[in-house]
């Protein structure tokens, strides 16, 4: 559209990054402190996305095995956490202990009101602007480059322009609203299904940990046989001690996360399915006396649209370690589908090393002005499921930020910046690019 037909017309910025999420606050964060005038267009009244309004309260993606992968302004923002004592730090974690295909890892498990203030404080001390409580709706065009967003706001639509944006909606909301080729989309409700988060307390964590696996097991298969629970993974993390309890025991299949109406159904479906988990949990050794204390405002989205990349990430990179040389973010796995139709997973497993994820993956394949980030770059299905962790959607948002005030700052399209460059600036700054950064 043209930025006339919006109620009125913004500042010019030099990036605006669309999404505030994991991966969108640190883009913002990155390229506000390369001194270029940034913007971060949020939905919500507050930053995180899935970490918050999601409440999927626990960091993957940081760690292989004993070999930490991701530094720079994600460790950053993880230790901002743990001053406001949102999180006692790493742990080790054995992600879906209950099923068939256990993978021993480790998470940063965190209370989602605590992240909600050290990422305020992170993109506000980096200079960056916010604008919240604004939905991106559609993008502004001019002389085949792509030059701001329009956001739906309390006053109406509100266009603001810039000389790169950043697409970290985890929807590929701009990309798709210019008309770039996307993938994901055509899969409607055959997608991963859905999680709807909740929170209970009067959890007595030490013991319900301490059961055997077996156990474990044996009380998953009896709660799905009863109706009552719906995965093969009694999911469950404590960011605050050991009587708080942040559950992912949900599982809402047959949704498209891109219909409205079908997104509404999943969300009536998702508090549906907590209150007969909450009718099975009390008998759980543990939760006899727990308590529902919240349901998470938005349901958890494990996968929509993708961008049509420079280059695919493809499954055989993740799994045969490749490192190519324009890597800017190590990939650490685990590789996680979860099964559309069933109580199980397609892909559990973790890859043999860390992975790269090369610059060409963020880069749309049309140049129009546009860096994708978080869950929309550019890769196939099973890649993406070892690169959404968002751990890694971090890492990305870093290197996506980074590209695009390197972009702005030059004058120039995102795909004319040499990787080199970028990968020195990530360096620069902290950041993981290649195994021998580790």
């Amino acid at each position: 559209m043209e930025a006339t037909e919006a109620v009125r017309t913004g500042v010019d910025y030099d990036v605006v990054v669309a999404g505030g999420g994991p991966s969108g606050l640190i883009a913002a964060t990155a390229a506000a402190r390369l001194g270029v005038r940034t913007l971060l267009v949020e939905r919500d009244g507050f930053l995180g996305g899935t970490a918050t309004a999601a409440m999927v309260a626990q960091f993957f993606g940081f760690f292989h095995e004993r070999t930490q992968v991701v530094r720079g302004i994600p460790a950053e923002l993880l230790e901002r956490v743990q001053a406001l004592g949102g999180s006692a730090g790493f742990v080790e974690y054995v992600m879906a202990e209950a099923s068939d295909r256990p993978v021993p890892t480790r998470c940063f498990p965190f209370d989602p009101e605590i992240l909600k203030l050290a990422a305020d404080e992170l993109v506000s001390q980096a200079g960056c602007e916010l604008l919240l409580h604004a939905v991106v709706t559609d993008v502004v065009w001019e002389n085949g480059r792509l030059v701001g967003v329009v956001a739906h706001t309390v006053e109406g639509p509100l266009a603001v322009r810039a000389r790169v944006l950043v697409d970290a909606t985890g929807d590929a909301v701009v990309a798709h609203r210019a008309g770039l080729p996307t993938v994901g989309a055509e899969l409607g409700s055959a997608r991963q299904p859905l999680t709807l988060v909740f929170r209970l307390r009067g959890v007595d964590v030490p013991r319900y940990r301490s059961l055997p696996r077996e156990e474990k097991r044996r009380i998953v298969r009896e709660g799905i046989a009863q109706g009552k629970l719906f995965w093969e993974s009694f999911a469950f993390n404590s960011p605050r001690g050991t009587d708080d309890a942040v559950c992912l025991l949900t599982r809402i299949r047959g949704c498209d996360a891109l219909d409205a109406f079908s997104l509404t159904r999943a969300e009536l479906v998702g508090r549906q399915q907590i209150r007969k988990v909450m009718e099975f949990i009390r008998s759980v050794p543990g939760f006899e006396r727990c308590e529902l204390v919240s349901i998470a405002p938005r349901i958890g989205v494990r996968e929509t649209r993708r961008v049509v990349g420079v280059y695919e990430l493809g499954e055989s990179d993740v799994l045969s370690g490749a490192i190519p040389d324009d890597t800017v973010v190590l990939g650490a796995g685990p590789v996680d589908v979860h099964d559309p139709n069933g109580t199980g997973f397609v892909e559990m497993r973790m890859p043999p090393g860390p992975f790269g994820i090369p610059l060409r993956c963020l880069l749309p394949r049309d140049r129009v002005g546009l860096v994708a980030a978080g869950r929309a770059i550019s890769a196939s299905r099973v890649a993406n499921g070892a690169a959404r962790h968002m751990g890694t959607a971090m890492a990305i948002g870093q290197a996506a930020g980074t590209l695009a005030a390197l972009a702005a700052r030059a004058g120039v399209f995102p795909h004319d910046v040499r990787a080199e460059e970028v990968r020195a600036t990530l360096r620069g700054s902290g950041a993981v690019v290649g195994v021998e950064d580790l």
